[in-house]
């Protein structure tokens, strides 16, 4: 029998994304609450299908996609995240996700990404291109943050936050001096002068 694994580490949105599944016709429903399962539960239970959030601990759901693409997993995942689609839908289709869908939408749209991967097909959101929908400050902006690794942005994210070095160095398992030399980096290349330059940049662009 098929099954799936639910990645989310609130577990009233597992109960939700259950029931969604449950309509699908899943029987098998495995949960995973943090990153670093994820690898070792699909290896054990060979799910065809993954409903993976991309805010996680340990490991964060951009680097979980990595690693079930490194790993030539044969499972196809659903992104459905509270993260900002016009800056994290690209990236999770670069890494392999099937489909993107913010939790902002009501779960009909998660039933409909659910029914769409499983027919073989792919379902992501229709993102603002045109210049009547962005303003010159939203293009050059978000041309900044594109240029961003994954790891700078969820950096960029936590400090955004107010998060300080260390409570980052715990969260992603980095050093103090590494997180610090990311923060130099991000400052540089988002052409702000301040933590408080960050995390207005980071609000107008809905990041946090």
């Amino acid at each position: 029998m098929k099954s799936v694994l639910i990645v989310d580490d609130h577990p009233v949105i597992r109960g939700a994304v259950k029931i969604v599944l449950k309509l699908e016709g899943y029987k098998l429903i495995h949960e995973a609450s943090s990153g670093s399962e994820v690898l070792p539960m699909i290896r054990e239970h060979k799910p065809e299908l993954v409903i993976l959030d991309l805010n996680l601990p340990f490991l964060d759901g951009l680097d979980v996609l990595e690693r079930i693409k490194a790993d030539e997993v044969n499972c196809r995942v659903v992104v459905f995240t509270s993260q900002e689609p016009m800056f994290y839908q690209d990236r999770c289709m670069r890494a392999g996700a099937a489909a993107y869908v913010a939790k902002s939408n009501d779960l009909e749209h998660l039933h409909k990404a659910v029914h769409a991967v499983k027919g073989g097909y792919t379902y992501f959101t229709q993102l603002p291109t045109s210049s009547v929908s962005m303003s010159t400050l939203q293009r050059s902006e978000k041309q900044m943050i594109d240029k961003l690794s994954d790891r700078e942005l969820t950096i960029f994210q936590h400090l955004a936050r107010g998060m300080n070095n260390k409570t980052i160095a715990g969260i992603m398992h980095l050093s103090h001096k590494t997180v610090s030399t990311y923060k130099t980096r991000l400052t540089e290349k988002l052409n702000v002068e301040s933590s408080v330059h960050l995390r207005d940049l980071a609000r107008r662009n809905h990041l946090i």
